[in-house]
């Protein structure tokens, strides 16, 4: 999944990452709203994960 793709499905898809990420909140996730770069920067953030792993995860949830 390339990064357009997710902003294009992203009301489909932020249910899979609330499932996947739950310390997300809702008003996050409206924020985020589909942006690729936002996403794992903030995936980064609350769980402590490097750039790479916070990519590798979001790659393989969404595959």
């Amino acid at each position: 999944m390339n990064k357009d793709t997710l902003k294009g499905q992203w009301k489909r898809l932020r249910g899979k990452v609330k499932t996947h990420w739950a310390d997300f909140t809702d008003d996050e996730l409206d924020r985020i709203d589909g942006e690729y770069d936002q996403l794992v920067g903030k995936i980064q953030e609350k769980y402590g994960r490097t750039r790479e792993q916070a990519e590798k995860e979001l790659k393989s949830l969404l595959n």
